[in-house]
């Protein structure tokens, strides 16, 4: 797939919405069932090595009360309450070292990573955090699968959970502002903000990056890439299953929880985008119901999309949204 549509077909793709009539229901009860049973989380001082940051190991209790790790950075003479971005990661990495993460603290934010558990092993950044509770059932290799014939088992389920937690976690921190929180993330990470962005009430903004878990049945329709070709590869094996999978994935999709945003947002797509098609992105920013939005469009980029310079665009846009963080070029 070189392009997928005419860029103002994209801007006016708007399709139907298909969820389950429990949505509400299944993640108001996940998310209490979570903060039930949480411990407060712990931000250990670690030694990065780097003069400007200060660093934190950060354990918190994500789904079930199950341990996630992340890094917590903040500029290193910052004494009062800073805004916060809570980023999440792209699909297979972990968390990664400290000094891979510098952008934003330079930037005078406090920044919270979010390790995705059970990831962190394709041969780039390094993850630490265990996913205990798959479901055990058949699956397609990779995460898109696991768990997918019931919603209540699917990994994303757990994902979306820890994302929310997440951000509970840095709204505990004191040089944190709870008001002035962010999420962000590319590709799955992005899809993982827009889901925390639907889930979590008085985010001050939500920064999907090319975003993945969106429009997953118009996903499967027109790319064999992966990830989402894992789907197709489970369908094209366990073919009487095609609906409960799309069942099960509705309860997932960004288009639903983009639907649930409040929060203003700085989208981001690539017209070129095997891997994230631009439908599917639009289709979540279409329903994005935020009280602002904006997309960047990379007309001949793939998945990569913007890279540093929409990470330039995210810099402007933030000092703009909070009237904080460094003058951007």
């Amino acid at each position: 797939m070189l392009v997928d549509w005419p860029l103002d077909r994209l801007r006016d793709y708007l399709p139907a919405r298909t969820e389950p009539a429990d949505f509400d229901d299944f993640w108001t009860e996940t998310l209490a069932q979570a903060r039930a049973i949480g411990t407060p989380p712990r931000f250990d001082p670690y030694d990065a090595g780097l003069a400007t940051v200060r660093v934190y190991d950060v354990t918190f209790a994500g789904f079930a009360g199950q341990p996630v790790r992340g890094w917590f950075l903040v500029p290193r003479d910052a004494t009062g309450p800073l805004p916060c971005v809570v980023e999440y990661l792209g699909y297979g990495r972990g968390r990664g070292l400290p000094h891979e993460w510098l952008t934003w603290s330079a930037a005078g934010y406090a920044h919270l990573v979010m390790d995705t558990r059970g990831q962190g092993s394709n041969g780039s950044l390094a993850g630490d955090t265990a996913d205990p509770d798959p479901a055990g059932g058949p699956q397609t290799p990779g995460f898109m699968t696991r768990g997918i014939a019931d919603p209540v088992h699917y990994y994303y389920r757990r994902v979306f959970t820890d994302a929310v937690r997440a951000v509970d976690a840095a709204r505990s921190h004191p040089l944190v502002d709870p008001e002035r929180v962010v999420v962000a993330g590319i590709s799955q990470g992005g899809g993982i903000a827009i889901a925390a962005g639907g889930l979590v009430d008085g985010l001050a903004g939500v920064m999907p990056d090319v975003p993945f878990l969106c429009h997953h049945r118009r996903a499967t329709e027109i790319t064999d890439a992966q990830p989402y070709g894992e789907l197709v590869t489970y369908l094209k094996t366990h073919r009487h299953s095609v609906e409960r999978v799309f069942t099960t994935l509705s309860y997932f999709d960004g288009v639903n929880l983009a639907a649930r945003a409040s929060a203003p947002a700085l989208f981001s797509v690539a017209l070129m985008d095997a891997i994230c098609p631009p439908s599917t992105v639009f289709a979540a920013y279409n329903h994005y119901a935020g009280a602002s939005k904006e997309i960047g469009v990379w007309p001949y980029n793939g998945h990569e999309g913007g890279a540093a310079f929409q990470q330039r665009e995210q810099l402007r846009w933030l000092r703009d949204l909070l009237g904080a963080g460094a003058p951007a070029a």
